[in-house]
């Protein structure tokens, strides 16, 4: 079957503003994928990016959100000071790739993120975080220094009995594209900016 349109919204990225548009596609869904450095001391606390696909701000660098300004301080951190990214297919909040441009455009017309997901039947964040959980034990890792701004993730790793000894914050920018998100996660999911 041929690729049908699905959904168009608005992208305003760093390259510019432009139409996103969404097409089926007979294709599987992408595996998780899992970004180690070479020296990996497992006999103390691994640096730990657990990172759930953002397409429009990972890959197009979107300003709306700023999931790609976290992947990528994260991936320089990892560099760096040693550590693992495990990067999640749960796209949108868990959503979906159309959901989110959904969601975009419910934005536009004035929600909140949380408004979006939920006037389009889905809970604030659909995100589950047993992939990683289990990635995280496969690897050995049972002691983490955590690169993160959201609690839900420290919660799942110390109810799999993986120790947070530490959170590292790493400064995003915030623009006037997503500046409405990031009020959104810090006032009504307990994520911090810095």
């Amino acid at each position: 079957m041929p690729a049908q349109f699905l959904v168009k919204s608005s992208l305003p990225s760093s390259h510019g503003l432009f139409d996103v548009w969404a097409f089926s596609s007979a294709m599987e869904q992408m595996p998780h994928v899992v970004m180690t450095t070479k020296e990996l001391n497992l006999s103390k606390p691994v640096n730990l990016r657990i990172h759930s696909e953002c397409m429009t701000g990972d890959v197009f660098g979107s300003k709306r959100c700023d999931c790609g300004q976290q992947l990528h301080n994260a991936l320089r951190y990892i560099e760096e000071h040693s550590g693992v990214l495990i990067y999640l297919r749960q796209e949108g909040r868990g959503i979906g790739l159309v959901k989110k441009l959904e969601a975009y455009n419910l934005q536009d017309r004035g929600m909140d993120t949380i408004e979006a997901n939920v006037a389009l039947g889905f809970s604030p964040d659909q995100r589950l975080y047993d992939d990683a959980i289990a990635i995280a034990l496969s690897l050995g890792i049972n002691s983490v220094r955590l690169i993160s701004n959201n609690p839900e993730k420290i919660q799942a790793l110390e109810e799999a009995n993986i120790q947070v000894v530490d959170r590292i914050f790493l400064p995003t920018e915030m623009f006037a594209e997503n500046e409405n998100y990031i009020r959104t996660k810090v006032n009504r999911m307990g994520h911090q900016f810095s």
